[in-house]
């Protein structure tokens, strides 16, 4: 009977240190300082060196849009939509008969597969991986002479 006195005693003893633990540990950090303010003094500008030329105001989508608008008629047509997916289709439709079967596809994916593991190892690691991207037309560069900063000579 002793036993099941001691069991209550230990129940209520941890039950009232529980309490303690949660209301006693929280600390509250102070709050942060304002934030500190703005000069009111404003540097001059240095004086422009050359005349830098304005890029056109034409978004990434605006330009998207003109590869697809083929004919300039400010519309995109099915077929021009599909133009470019109908190029890439025929480059994997081997034997030209208008339908893609999974031995057509493999062979495609295959063969770059192969191209791009250099070693041999039945396995691409990250710089042969990198072999396998799309690529890209490099973005036009401005041949325009850019100033040249405080360098030690």
């Amino acid at each position: 009977m002793w036993r099941y006195g001691a069991g209550v005693l230990s129940a209520l003893l941890l039950v009232t240190a529980g309490v303690f633990v949660f209301r006693g540990g929280a600390q509250v950090e102070p709050p942060l300082p304002p934030p500190s303010p703005a000069p009111t003094e404003i540097a001059p500008l240095p004086p422009e060196p050359l005349a830098v030329p304005s890029a056109t105001a034409r978004t990434r989508e605006q330009k998207r849009f003109d590869r697809y608008d083929k004919d300039r008629d400010g519309s995109i047509t099915r077929d021009e939509y599909l133009a470019s997916r109908r190029k890439a289709y025929a480059k994997l439709d081997a034997n030209g008969d208008g339908r893609l079967s999974f031995d057509e596809w493999a062979v495609a994916t295959t063969t770059k597969f192969a191209k791009a593991d250099a070693d041999r190892s039945a396995s691409l690691d990250a710089k042969e991986f990198a072999t396998t991207a799309v690529a890209r037309k490099a973005a036009a560069r401005c041949a325009c002479p850019q100033p040249r900063g405080d360098a030690d000579d």
